[in-house]
């Protein structure tokens, strides 16, 4: 039986977890901690609100992220310029050199995977990924709109 291109994606999406795992046994991060300096170091110093919409969490789930990221020294909170309602979530010195390590390591990581692939059908396989997780995105967005519609439909 041939093996199905979406049971490949698990896979690969099941090798990525559980090697992210193994990097940072002992370390305290999680996958959403991880996930956390990732959005923090790609969007900058952000409001606890406004990480709770990049990661897609509740706010008290961030709060809960932030509170145990602070305590391992990874962010700090400080307050808001002009909210005093507000807090500024950032990186530390500390966790900033490790979200660099890791930009490295990611970068070093594709290269590796991009190598596995003949040079005459590296574009394609990117462009055919690509193609895969926009429409992916796209049939989970059409998923969840029609989700909240039907509960919509039956709260009235």
């Amino acid at each position: 039986m041939e093996t199905l291109l979406l049971d490949r994606l698990l896979q690969i999406g099941e090798l990525f977890q559980r090697d992210m795992a193994r990097a940072f046994d002992g370390t305290g991060l999680t996958t959403a901690r991880v996930h956390l300096l990732w959005v923090l170091q790609h969007a900058g110093p952000s409001t606890q609100r406004d990480l709770a919409r990049m990661c897609e969490v509740t706010p008290r789930n961030i709060t809960g992220l932030v509170d145990g990221l602070e305590e391992s020294g990874h962010v700090r909170r400080t307050p808001h310029p002009t909210d005093r309602r507000s807090v500024i979530v950032e990186l530390t010195d500390t966790a900033a050199q490790t979200m660099e390590r890791m930009q490295q390591e990611h970068t070093e990581l594709n290269d590796t995977l991009l190598a596995a692939v003949a040079p005459e059908d590296r574009a394609a396989v990117e462009r055919g990924i690509a193609a895969i997780a926009s429409h992916l995105e796209k049939l989970v967005v059409d998923a969840l709109t029609e989700a909240a519609a039907t509960e919509e439909q039956a709260a009235s």
